[in-house]
């Protein structure tokens, strides 16, 4: 049996290892070829530290109070030269990818499908050689053939699968949009990734999200995941745009609110000449009995104007939630992530 350990580099690089019953995440990453930080390997000095996001496992007890205090261990800190998995995990590494010795991995896909959104954004769909490893949120830096750059692209899809999706805004003149004009099925790409500390946690509690224009993606992916695993979370989605034909990919909204019980959604139009039921800002449609009690999971992706005001309102109104996980993005590349 093994368990798949996300590490989670503090540049934003993630790197999945193969980790068996019984083995320790140390160990598991050497045999991995990653260098993870550490100096004894025996539970004393602590230089291993990192942080468990999520996933079930056992420290033992091997290791002194001064390496690894009972608050911090309360806190979800171990020491993975101790820490034995008995699930799947995410740890939070606070030093770079390059610094473990490690880097991005590349991998190549082939298109399958370009399909516009009105014109507004357009589904790209992909055929990976390989399935990529990635957490439900997370994007991959894109190159954009013909030339020397990239532009960066959530995932829409759920990990684990050949088919990759994604939702790219139109932008005049745009780098990508503009190679998506004279794309065709059977074109290749080469993707680099997985990255970003904008992901799905584990947890019962009641989650928000909050998506912007094409910050849709990754809640796409996000609920994907949580379908399959048969969810009884409730969850709500804010999907905010600018002018009517910025709607798009609603049907799949409404197809994961038939699959999740307590999923809900609603749309938001900013125009004012909108004759959209609901126009304004995300902000003013926020349910106020999910932020009563603190104690839902906040997960907001959209442009930085977006993620500054909702920011500016949680703190205006005094509302703290268990958790905050935001992404900013312009339209060329996501800007660091934050939680």
């Amino acid at each position: 049996m093994c368990y798949t350990i996300a590490l989670n580099f503090e540049d934003g690089i993630t790197r999945f290892v193969d980790c068996r019953k019984g083995e320790k995440v140390l160990d598991a990453a050497f045999r991995n070829k990653i260098n993870l930080p550490m100096d004894c390997s025996d539970g004393v000095c602590g230089t291993c530290k990192c942080r468990a996001e999520s996933g079930s496992y056992d420290m033992g007890e091997d290791y002194i109070e001064d390496a690894l205090t009972e608050d911090e261990a309360a806190e979800g800190l171990v020491l993975t030269c101790q820490m034995v998995p008995s699930s799947d995990c995410v740890i939070s590494v606070p030093v770079t990818a390059a610094s473990c010795k490690t880097g991005q991995q590349v991998f190549a896909a082939t298109v399958t499908r370009i399909e516009p959104q009105q014109d507004a954004a357009v589904v790209l769909e992909l055929d990976a050689e390989e399935a990529p490893a990635f957490l439900p949120g997370q994007y991959v830096n894109i190159a954009v053939p013909g030339s020397s750059g990239h532009r960066s692209y959530s995932f829409s899809t759920a990990p684990g699968e050949r088919s990759l999706g994604f939702l790219i805004k139109k932008i005049e003149g745009g780098l990508m949009s503009g190679w998506l004009t004279r794309a065709r099925p059977g074109d290749r790409l080469e993707l680099t990734g997985p990255m970003g500390s904008f992901y799905l946690r584990g947890g019962d509690g009641p989650l928000l999200f909050l998506a912007g224009g094409t910050g849709l993606a990754p809640f796409l992916s996000m609920l994907e995941v949580l379908a399959r695993e048969g969810s009884r979370r409730d969850i709500h989605l804010i999907y905010g745009v600018t002018r009517d034909l910025d709607l798009v990919l609603v049907d799949q909204l409404s197809g994961f609110a038939g699959r999740l019980p307590n999923f809900t959604f609603a749309t938001v139009v900013a125009d004012p000449a909108s004759d959209h039921p609901r126009k304004g800002w995300v902000t003013q449609h926020m349910p106020e009995e999910m932020l009563a009690a603190g104690e839902v999971d906040v997960y907001l992706c959209g442009p930085p104007a977006m993620v500054d005001a909702v920011r500016h309102y949680l703190d205006e109104n005094g509302i703290r939630p268990a958790s905050f996980h935001y992404e900013k993005f312009t339209p060329n590349a996501p800007l660091k992530a934050s939680a």
